[in-house]
């Protein structure tokens, strides 16, 4: 979102005659002045501020948004000189180059001075879970290529089998290391993921389950799927399969999303280890994950899976929740379009926004007075729009509460005022602008009590 600075050249005047004026919103010039309430002669004025301005600064600000988003991968707290630089361009491009969102849990020094951090743990990303691997650098001779420690239930995973005397070994990013490639790291924690993963797929082969080794066989063919053998003494074996859905891009079908990673929906399936096949077992837990900055499209919690029915298997099972699923996004991504055309019509009677969301249309911010009282309007659209209507928040441009924190006097969020998802936008808009015109008043007194408290 694109915030512009009012500035006192850009008030609309009052229209001396009291007569209610709207703007041109096509051409973005102001052509009028302020509305005049139909019952207690509240004139609530607009502001206006050209939309494109939003549109044509967002690059701009979709650029700083990534630099932030690089900085906060847990190096932000982080000074550069903390740790020697080898190894800090290193971590900082694996963090900011993986197509997985590996994170640094806890950072340590391993050295004689306490001051150089050379160890940390990475959370990586596998089977929609975390396996946490311990990356030990030597910051003495930062020019070695580090130690990886496994998780204690990963004993039995060898990823580089030592050969035989005489042998040749295999190439593998350890061996090939060279220090003053900053891509090793990434490189290399690449390498071992997908060893991993042929790990788990052969641990989850072995296991003794003719239900299992059914489902394995129906879904082989099936690209990205990530299988977890769980085990250990205080909880039963199972096996999860994270199953990628869909094969539509929906980085692309969003336009001018700034997502970094690409967006995927998987089902997550967990089957207990049994030992005999019987076509009357249980269904097995199904749960619906998505990448998190997904959520801004597309609720996953209120989406319904589709029941599993008796004899079900895993191949007859999917064909159909990817249809439905299929249809509901694009319907998500078609209701982006009502939002914008919303928005756009409040600008009729509010003027243009001082703050938009211009790819989902979730959220607008307008400027409005009631004589001299000058109060923003926060607009929150819901995914369920319109079925569901707006939250909004006035917030006092001249009321803030005392220090420290000075914060600006805001409302509860409103939601009790006329709606009906069966208007058009035109008459959506005037109600909520009727509406504010009376709630406007009791926001102020609102105001001026709570001043009145802090006395």
């Amino acid at each position: 979102m694109m915030s512009l600075s009012p500035s006192l050249n850009s008030f609309s005047p009052e229209n001396q005659n009291g007569i209610s004026m709207r703007r041109d919103c096509r051409s973005g010039r102001g052509i009028g002045g302020p509305f005049l309430s139909k019952s207690r002669g509240v004139k609530l004025r607009k502001y206006h501020f050209p939309w494109s301005f939003v549109e044509e600064l967002n690059p701009k600000l979709i650029g700083g948004i990534r630099r932030r988003i690089k900085i906060t991968h847990h190096l932000e707290t982080m000074a550069v000189d903390s740790m020697p630089p080898i190894i800090y361009a290193q971590l900082n491009y694996l963090l900011t180059h993986s197509p997985h969102s590996i994170k640094v849990e806890q950072m340590w020094s391993g050295s004689k001075n306490p001051g150089f951090l050379d160890r940390f743990t990475l959370a990586i990303p596998f089977c929609l879970d975390y396996i946490k691997w311990d990356v030990i650098y030597n910051a003495q001779f930062p020019l070695l290529a580090p130690d990886i420690i496994f998780g204690p239930e990963d004993e039995s995973f060898r990823p580089y089998h030592a050969g035989g005397e005489g042998d040749l070994k295999p190439k593998n990013s350890l061996s090939d290391w060279n220090c003053k490639d900053p891509t090793k790291l990434l490189s290399l924690i690449h390498e071992l993921r997908n060893l991993y993963m042929a790990y788990q797929k052969k641990r989850v082969g072995n296991v003794d389950d003719e239900r299992l080794k059914f489902e394995i066989n129906t879904i082989y063919s099936q690209e990205g799927i990530e299988m977890y053998m769980s085990s250990g003494f205080d909880k039963p074996e199972e096996v999860k399969f994270a199953v990628p859905l869909l094969e539509m891009d929906l980085n692309k079908m969003v336009s001018g999303s700034t997502w970094r990673h690409q967006q995927k929906i998987y089902l997550q399936v967990i089957y207990p280890v049994g030992r005999k096949y019987s076509a009357m077992t249980s269904a097995p837990r199904l749960k619906l994950v998505s990448t998190p900055e997904l959520k801004t499209l597309f609720s996953i919690d209120d989406f319904r899976l589709p029941p599993w029915l008796e004899g079900m298997c895993m191949a007859e099972y999917l064909p159909n929740l990817e249809e439905i699923l299929q249809s509901q996004i694009r319907d998500a991504i078609s209701s982006i379009e009502v939002r914008r055309k919303f928005i756009t019509a409040l600008a009729i009677p509010f003027g243009r926004p001082l703050e938009a969301d211009p790819v989902f249309c979730r959220k607008a911010t307008f400027l409005a007075c009631s004589g001299v009282f000058t109060f923003l309007v926060h607009f929150s659209l819901p995914l369920q729009f319109p079925r569901q209507q707006p939250a909004l928040i006035l917030q006092s441009s001249q009321h803030f509460h005392s220090p420290p924190g000075n914060e600006p006097i805001k409302s509860a969020i409103l939601q009790d005022y006329p709606w009906s998802p069966r208007w058009d936008v035109a008459e959506m808009t005037e109600r909520i602008f009727e509406y504010l015109m009376e709630e406007c008043l009791n926001f102020k007194k609102y105001c001026n009590e709570v001043l009145l408290q802090q006395r």
